[in-house]
């Protein structure tokens, strides 16, 4: 057997994952300029520069081309894991993290577009509907661990689920096409105030007396 070192193996892995993003860059901009339907994979593999099975080297599926995001859905379930304070302020936490992460200023124009993308092909919408109902399960199993409340577990880890699909399609509606600047960040405290109010929902309950 040829030795390999260390040093080798990890210039090699660093090549790989230099691959498979720049693959996913030029997929994605194919896709949102054409629609996910629109677009082949040889077309894909054509605009990167590479072979169709170096394609398929890097992504199972022509889906994973756009969600090339590994394991998102069970980030919720994992920062439950991970601490021991109380789950709907991890959440709350986690939530805001990823979002800020995701949704950057200069990025949320582009999601739109990426949302927008999603919801014009079955295919990607199936993809989507699988990921969040992963997502549930993962977090039940998370609350499950912390607490034998068997029932509330499934329940908050539904109303998680519901709540992201809520803040999603809010954000949606007060995103305006083409936006400014200032409209972008108008946008992201917007959301950032949404996301508070929906917890506090979470917390206590549609009939609570709003403050």
């Amino acid at each position: 057997m040829l030795y390999r070192c260390p040093m080798e193996l990890g210039r090699r892995e660093r090549k790989k994952q230099q691959t498979k993003a720049a693959i996913s860059k030029v997929a994605t901009e194919l896709f949102l300029e054409r629609g996910f339907d629109a677009v082949t994979v040889a077309e894909v593999a054509q605009a990167a520069d590479v072979a169709v099975q170096t394609v398929f080297n890097h992504f199972a599926t022509k889906e994973d081309l756009l969600f090339d995001e590994e394991g998102w859905w069970v980030g919720p379930a994992r920062a439950v894991h991970e601490s021991t304070d109380d789950p709907l302020d991890v959440l709350e936490a986690h939530y805001l993290a990823t979002a800020r992460e995701r949704l950057a200023v200069g990025h949320l124009a582009t999601w739109k577009q990426f949302v927008r993308t999603i919801e014009m092909s079955p295919s990607l919408l199936a993809r989507r509907r699988l990921y969040s109902d992963e997502l549930v399960r993962f977090l039940a199993r998370a609350l499950d661990d912390r607490s034998d409340d068997r029932l509330r577990n499934r329940l908050l880890a539904a109303q998680y689920g519901a709540a992201q699909n809520t803040l999603e399609a809010e954000l949606m509606r007060i995103l305006p096409e083409n936006p400014t600047a200032e409209q972008l960040v108008q946008a992201q405290q917007q959301l950032e105030q949404m996301v508070g109010e929906v917890f506090a929902i979470l917390r206590n309950g549609l009939t609570a007396t709003r403050g």
